[in-house]
């Protein structure tokens, strides 16, 4: 009898898992799955705790999803991606494997552990697949088979590929020949640094996210365009957390969306959403050509040599929500209390931390991913190049938010801030906006700190620091 290795990584799930699939297909193959816990990697990495708890909570869940199928789960913890080779080799001997099957993960060091364990694994046969993205890296390029640049190129190519055929989803195995096994299962614990998360709001399961997206795209998507710039509002899907573990494939999103919304790809109902998914999609491709991304390095070069400020108490003073810019403080106090933040509130802060402040974006890049519960190196890297004007299809470096302006039009009466920011619940309607212009008017006292930068000085500071930047081009 063969023996058939399925290795899990950012792909937790038994539906439309094409790895899984792979391995399950031959029915005479005695399957076995793998899970290798990096502490050291992750540590490296800024692997926020929620996200490990996350990712706890979704692993026994699998166990005993493998367990009804008839698959042994294998858990080890090791230090890092070096010793998950040896680890990966080590049960390959034991278990005479003669086929290994993983899902790729698309960032600099996990192809390189990919490439070594190939090399190490001589008479195992290895295979691959693009499981974590509708279309493969590579599939969607310009006519002269260059990596797109620009967004919105790449999407109106995206689009055509879809048009001219959707990926299907793999069903989950069946039941392996000897049956279920005992689901009475050790409980898989991991020596990492772990927060609780809320699982009202993000899924800890395989079965609880499929049903929010399936109540989302039901409910929401269709809306989505409406709704999904005001925090205040339950207006987006709250599944990128479910994507980044893998308990989620963005083709169930697709299809999903598709049979609910089935006018998205034409520019209707639940395009904006989808519009979502092709960005996640542009970042992944996008860190495929470019490794240099992987190491913290501006796509566009000559932002390298922006002079930084160093500024350790504002820095704090952005972490802890404590600017005195009450739209930016509501987003970090929400991060920080949930392991997750509101997209358009992502983009405000950033745009602060780097446009008010001139903090360079990397230290807020690392900040995000030791806080977020759904932090995603690809999406994580270009949503702040995006912000900082460092990146592919990057705001110009002239454009930058006003944030008490970004607050009015995003949270008119203030009802998010008001929900974090309890200290100016006093504060009446709009003033809440600009509370010291409103305490000084009416002798009032705000155990509120003042803001850290005028923004309009920040601005011009900011402007002249990117214009020498570029001179030096």
């Amino acid at each position: 009898m063969t023996t058939h290795l399925v290795w899990f990584r950012a792909d937790l799930r038994l539906h439309d898992n094409l790895a899984l699939a792979a391995a399950c297909r031959d029915r005479h193959a005695k399957v076995l799955a793998l899970f290798i816990a990096t502490p050291e990697q992750w540590k490296a990495h800024h692997m926020s705790p929620r996200q490990a708890a996350l990712l706890v909570s979704q692993l026994n869940a699998l166990q005993q999803a493998l367990a009804q199928k008839g698959i042994p789960f294998i858990v080890k913890e090791v230090a890092d991606f070096t010793a998950s080779i040896d680890t990966v080799k080590q049960i390959c001997d034991q278990e005479q494997v003669s086929d290994l099957f993983y899902n790729y993960q698309y960032e600099l060091n996990e192809r390189q552990r990919d490439a070594a364990l190939e090399k190490a694994l001589d008479k195992v046969v290895c295979q691959g697949f693009d499981d974590s993205v509708i279309l493969a890296p590579g599939s969607v390029m310009t006519g002269n088979h260059q990596m797109y640049k620009v967004f919105t190129p790449f999407k109106n190519a995206y689009l055509r590929r879809l048009l001219d055929g959707l990926p299907d989803c793999v069903a989950a195995p069946s039941v392996r020949d000897g049956g279920p096994l005992s689901t009475s299962l050790k409980t898989i614990t991991i020596d990492y640094p772990q927060e609780p998360f809320d699982e009202t709001l993000f899924a800890p399961d395989e079965a609880a996210a499929i049903a929010r997206l399936r109540e989302f795209c039901r409910n929401g998507a269709g809306e989505y365009e409406q709704r999904r710039d005001y925090p205040a509002i339950d207006g987006t899907s709250r599944l990128s957390a479910c994507l980044t573990l893998g308990v989620l494939s963005p083709r169930q999103c697709l299809n999903r969306l598709l049979t609910e919304q089935p006018d998205a790809l034409s520019g209707g109902a639940g395009a904006v959403w989808l519009n979502e998914l092709i960005w996640r999609e542009f970042y992944r491709h996008l860190m495929t050509y470019n490794p240099a991304l992987c190491r913290y390095q501006p796509f566009i070069g000559w932002t390298e040599k922006v002079q930084w400020r160093q500024d350790d108490d504002q820095f704090k003073a952005w972490q802890e929500g404590k600017t005195g810019y009450p739209i930016v403080d509501a987003a970090m106090r929400q991060m920080n209390a949930l392991g997750w933040m509101h997209n358009r509130l992502r983009m405000i802060a950033a745009s602060f931390l780097v446009k008010d402040l001139l903090i360079d974006w990397r230290a807020g890049e690392r900040y995000f991913m030791s806080r977020l519960i759904d932090g995603d190196l690809a999406a994580n890297n270009g949503g702040w190049q995006w912000a900082a004007s460092t990146g592919t299809d990057a705001a110009p470096y002239f454009r930058i938010f006003n944030p008490t302006t970004q607050g009015e039009k995003f949270d008119r009466d203030g009802e998010f801030i008001r929900e974090w920011l309890p200290e100016l619940k006093d504060v009446p309607g709009k003033a809440i906006h600009a509370p010291w212009d409103w305490a000084e008017k009416n002798s009032v006292t705000l155990d509120y700190p003042r803001p850290v930068v005028d923004h309009k000085q920040a601005r011009k500071t900011t402007l002249a620091a990117y214009e020498a930047a570029r001179k030096q081009e």
